[in-house]
C-alpha cells in the first residue's frame, strides 16, 4: 500500500468515515499513553494488514499542562509522527479524544478552546467534543435535559470550523456519560438531529450502553471480563438514526475489559464503527516492565500504592486503577528503559494489535480509503 507508506499528514477522520461505506468493521482507536515503541507496534500491525488506525489521547491524558502522561498535543503528535517514520506507515487518524466540559462555565469553555487550538496547530484531524456531563437531570423533556450538551457541543465544533479553515476533520459527540444511565433512542435522535440543525453532522456518536472506562481486576490483578454492554440497545439506536437518514455510527468507549472473542463473535461491526482501547495497552506495558525492568516496576508500584491505597482495597486493584498517574511522575525513567525492553514493547504491541484488528473485523481499510481518495481526487 505505497500511498500510506510515503510521508504524509495524518488522515482526516471524515475521509476514513466516508470511505468505509457501507461500514463493515470496528476501527481500532488506540490510546498509546506510554512510549513511542507502543505506537510503532500498533502501526506495524496496521501496515502489514493494510489498515488505517486511529491514534488518540483524551484531554486528561494530554493537555497544555502535560495531563497525566506529561504529553502536550504537540509532543504527542511529534511522537506519533516519529513512530510512523520509523515504521514507514502513515495510515492513521490523529484524534483528540474526550475534549470534555464538566461544568460549562465561561472559564472552562475558554480553556477548552485553548486546548482545541493547540490540537489544531499540532495537526490533529479528528475531534471528540464531550459535553455529556452538562445534562439537566431535572429536565421534564429530552430537549430540556440535553439543551446544554447540544449548545456547547455545537459551539465548540463551530469554533473548530472557524480555526481549521478549509481543512476537513472527523467529528465525534457524546450524548450519555460513559458508565451512567443507558442512553435511550429519543435521546440519541434528539442529540444528533439538534446538532445537525446547528450545522454539525456527527460521524461518530458515543453513548452510554453499559460500558465503563478502564478495567476491573481481582485481588491478584487479573482482569475481570466486562460483559455489561447492552448490544441490543446499541443496535436499536443506530437503526433508528439510519432510518431517519443520519449516517452516524457508534464510537464504543471502554473496550479494554471486553474479551476479544466476544467482540469477534457478537459485536455489530459497522454499527459500532470505532472502538477505543486505552487501559489495555498501559497494563501490557506494566507487565513487560515487571519482567524486563523489575526495579523500575517496583518503584512505580510502591509510589501508586503508597499514594492511592485504601484500607480493605487489594493493592493490585489500586495499582490498576491509579497507575496512569505514575506515567508523568516516572516519565524520565520510562525514557531510559533498555533497548531490549523497547523491543519487547514494540513486538508485544504488534502482536496484540494484530489480534485486535482481526477481532474488530478490519479488512484492508487502507485500500478502501485510498480508492475513495483517488476516485474523488482528494488531497489532504
Amino acid at each position: 500500500m505505497e500511498f500510506f507508506e510515503r510521508p504524509r499528514d495524518p488522515l482526516p477522520g471524515n475521509l476514513l468515515f466516508e470511505a468505509l461505506d457501507p461500514p463493515e468493521e470496528i476501527i481500532l482507536a488506540a490510546n498509546p499513553r506510554l512510549t513511542r515503541e507502543l505506537i510503532e507496534g500498533i502501526l506495524k500491525a496496521a501496515k502489514e494488514t493494510e489498515n488505517i488506525v486511529i491514534l488518540e489521547l483524551s484531554l486528561t491524558e494530554m493537555n497544555l499542562n502535560g495531563g497525566y502522561t506529561g504529553l502536550t498535543p504537540k509532543l504527542f503528535a511529534e511522537r506519533v509522527r516519529e513512530a510512523a517514520e520509523n515504521v514507514g506507515w502513515f495510515g492513521y487518524v490523529l484524534h483528540a479524544d474526550h475534549v470534555a466540559l464538566r461544568r460549562g462555565t465561561d472559564d472552562e469553555i475558554e480553556n477548552v478552546k485553548r486546548e482545541l487550538l493547540a490540537r489544531v496547530e499540532a495537526g490533529f484531524t479528528s475531534f471528540a467534543i464531550d459535553a455529556s456531563h452538562l445534562v439537566e437531570r431535572k429536565g421534564k423533556s429530552v430537549e430540556e435535559k440535553l439543551r446544554k450538551n447540544v449548545e456547547k457541543t455545537a459551539e465548540l465544533f463551530r469554533f473548530l470550523d472557524e480555526n481549521l479553515g478549509h481543512r476537513s476533520y472527523g467529528r465525534e459527540g457524546e450524548v450519555g456519560v460513559i458508565g451512567g444511565e443507558l442512553t435511550d433512542i429519543p435521546e440519541a435522535l434528539h442529540f444528533v438531529e439538534s446538532l445537525k440543525m446547528n450545522g454539525v453532522d456527527l460521524h461518530w456518536l458515543a453513548i452510554s450502553n453499559g460500558s465503563k472506562h478502564g478495567v476491573s481486576v481481582d485481588a491478584e490483578g487479573n482482569v475481570i471480563p466486562q460483559l455489561t454492554i447492552d448490544l441490543k440497545r446499541t443496535v436499536e439506536i443506530v437503526d433508528a438514526l439510519w432510518a431517519r437518514g443520519h449516517r452516524s455510527r457508534i464510537a464504543q468507549h471502554g473496550m479494554s475489559g471486553i474479551p476479544l472473542y466476544l467482540i469477534a463473535e457478537k459485536f455489530p461491526k459497522g454499527k459500532i464503527n470505532k472502538g477505543n482501547v486505552a487501559t489495555y495497552w498501559m497494563l501490557m506495558i506494566w507487565n513487560i516492565l515487571r519482567i524486563y525492568e523489575p526495579e523500575l516496576y517496583r518503584r512505580i508500584y510502591r509510589w501508586v500504592v503508597s499514594r492511592y491505597g485504601e484500607e480493605g482495597v487489594p493493592e493490585m486493584e489500586t495499582f490498576t486503577k491509579y497507575s496512569k498517574y505514575a506515567i508523568k511522575e516516572f516519565s524520565h525513567s520510562l525514557d531510559k528503559i533498555s533497548e531490549e525492553t523497547r523491543n519487547a514493547i514494540r513486538e508485544k504491541a504488534y502482536a496484540e494489535a494484530l489480534i485486535h484488528i482481526k477481532a474488530f473485523g478490519m479488512n484492508k481499510t487502507a485500500k478502501k480509503v485510498y480508492r475513495y481518495i483517488r476516485d474523488k481526487n482528494i488531497r489532504y
